[in-house]
């Protein structure tokens, strides 16, 4: 393995949890604490006050707050020095997003400005053309876009129609074809667009909206984030200079797919951000609405709701600031000296592509959860406009299908692994050796001498040991969909255990005596939950791609490595839902 000053891409599935270091929300620095109140603010002050005026889709205003926004410097977090920004870690930008990120549409229209928008000028850009261009976008003087996805391709760029011809006096490039569901498309000046030179070379191009030929459709009637503008750009010859082909040409793709590394984790820390609004929504109804005399908080059946999103909300967390803290220890390790900084810098992203993968599904999924149970505890008044969960609710569907559908990411997850397995990168296929002649052994116990979360560290060498026993056992069918869903569902499930009993172990020590009840609550209940999930993808696993004549010998080593007692799981839901309502916010 390489750089083993930092963890390598997947390598958690190979190695013990305990003594793991991991950049936690407690980490951060009161610099970066004040970088997250000031975002805080101007959310509270120009954003919600203006928020149904944007959903009544006055572009204008949304522009308006959008220079606002870029007068705070927080456009500039992403961005060079050397080009006027700030360029502060990963850990700050996911932060500014998530403190962004309950604001739904106007949330989607800045980090589509700051992530794909921006991003792919950023890292693959010359230096005349990020002279050019990106002071206009840091000061939100110009709006970016981002088009890649077209009518008929959407999780397939790759296929796309849209062609780049080159004039015959080999001035510029001859652009053709339409891009689909655009964000910003309405206001943008600048787009980034992808194309086939001579319908062959994927490539990606710089069009200004006042380039002849281009045009923007209609707006799409959205059920939710309507304060976003969704269109699709028309490219009729429109013609672009060759000093506008962004990167190589032929080499689109690797600016297609590095990017949504970033816009996977940056929209995973807006859903945070968007379900911990909604999950104090939720809280504080609780409290204030009464049935049969009583708040809705006395009653168990809403109880148990608060505590499981307050699990799921943790696990979110947890692994989202994990993953940035990943990407920064490899970032920061970088020499920045040599032209190929930028091309290296992408390979250190990459590396993680695997769990920013996780984090978009695990972090979508917990908005999922947030949303729904949220709009169910407000009862009829969550269906009515005036209470911010229907917003919520609408808003919160598109996030698994953007930035890459989850069924996506699910099957990337284990490609990513199995192509670093079999590049030599990760030893997995000597792991799944090792445990397959262990077999029937008994199971791992990987407390470690930690008492206090030693059940939950042994469930996640039992997790680990399973994924390689069906790994094995799978053989050549673990490519099948059905199948690699499963097994990406087995991992998103024990990256996000591990990334909870990790931070709770390592904060325990220094938490209040009030603080440390709640994160051994949260941990129950989060290890419960986590538990059932991946025993029902290890069975779906089994059940697909495993011989009837060895199912049953397969599922009973198995099985018993699943085991998770909970015990004093009520009692921890029942801690976790007094606090929430007590507090009438997320906890941690």
């Amino acid at each position: 393995m390489t750089n083993k000053q930092t963890a390598d891409g997947g390598e958690f599935l190979l190695t013990a949890a305990v003594r793991k270091n991991l950049f936690t929300p407690e980490d951060f620095t009161s610099e970066q604490q004040q970088i997250a109140a000031t975002t805080e603010a101007f959310v509270n002050n120009e954003i919600f006050p203006d928020l149904e005026r944007m959903e009544e889709q006055d572009f204008a205003l949304v522009v308006e707050k959008m220079r606002l926004c870029a007068k705070l410097g927080l456009l500039l977090v992403d961005i060079p020095e050397e080009f006027g920004g700030l360029e502060l870690d990963k850990a700050t930008s996911m932060l500014v997003a998530e403190k962004i990120g309950p604001t739904g549409s106007f949330a989607i229209t800045s980090s589509g400005q700051t992530g794909i928008g921006s991003l792919p000028l950023i890292y693959y850009g010359t230096a005349e053309q990020k002279q050019k261009y990106l002071g206009k976008l840091t000061s939100a003087e110009w709006i970016g876009a981002y088009c890649l996805t077209e009518p008929d391709c959407g999780s397939d760029p790759l296929s796309a129609r849209t062609t780049a011809t080159l004039a015959e006096d080999g001035s510029c490039y001859l652009l053709n074809g339409v891009k689909q569901f655009i964000t910003n498309a309405a206001f943008a000046d600048l787009f980034t667009v992808f194309a086939k030179i001579d319908g062959q070379h994927f490539s990606a191009f710089l069009v200004e909206r006042d380039m002849a030929g281009l045009s923007i459709g209609n707006e799409e009637k959205k059920m939710g984030l309507k304060g976003t503008s969704t269109a699709q750009v028309v490219l009729e010859n429109v013609r672009v200079p060759v000093e506008n082909l962004l990167g190589e040409a032929g080499k689109g793709h690797k600016i297609a797919f590095n990017v949504l590394n970033i816009g996977r984790l940056k929209l995973s820390a807006t859903v945070l951000g968007a379900a911990k609004a909604g999950f104090a929504e939720a809280a504080k109804y609780a409290v204030e609405r009464k049935q049969f005399g009583q708040p809705l908080a006395s009653f168990g059946a809403i109880r148990e709701k608060l505590a499981d999103m307050l699990g799921s909300l943790f696990a979110a967390e947890s692994l989202l600031y994990r993953v940035t803290g990943l990407l920064d220890a490899r970032i920061a390790a970088l020499d920045r000296a040599g032209n190929d900084y930028y091309e290296r810098y992408q390979k250190a992203i990459e590396e993680y592509a695997g769990e920013c993968a996780i984090a978009k599904v695990f972090c979508s999924n917990t908005m999922a959860l947030v949303a729904d149970e949220a709009l169910q505890i407000h009862g009829g008044y969550g269906y009515i406009k005036d209470y911010p969960v229907e917003r919520y609710y609408r808003d919160e569907r598109i996030n698994r299908i953007f930035e890459g559908t989850n069924e996506i990411n699910r099957l990337l997850i284990p490609s990513l692994l199995f192509r670093r397995a079999d590049s030599g990168v990760l030893n997995l296929w000597e792991q799944v050796a090792t445990v397959q002649t262990a077999r029937g052994n008994d199971s791992p116990e990987e407390a470690d001498g930690n008492a206090l979360f030693g059940p939950e560290f042994s469930l996640l060498a039992r997790q680990k040991e399973t994924f390689l026993l069906l790994l094995g056992a799978l053989g050549a069918r673990r490519s099948e969909q059905e199948l690699s869903l499963a097994l990406g569902d087995m991992a998103i499930t024990i990256f996000a255990l591990e990334s909870s009993v990790l931070r709770a172990d390592k904060g325990f020590a220094k938490a209040s005596s009030r603080k440390r009840l709640l994160l051994q609550a949260v941990i129950r209940v989060a290890a419960f939950e986590a538990a059932g999930r991946f025993q029902l993808a290890a069975n779906r696993c089994a059940a697909y791609g495993v011989e009837e004549s060895e199912l049953v010998a397969l599922q009973e080593s198995f099985a018993p490595l699943g085991a998770y007692l909970g015990v004093g799981l009520l009692e921890a839901k029942q801690k976790l839902a007094d606090a929430a309502s007590e507090s009438g916010h997320y906890l941690f």
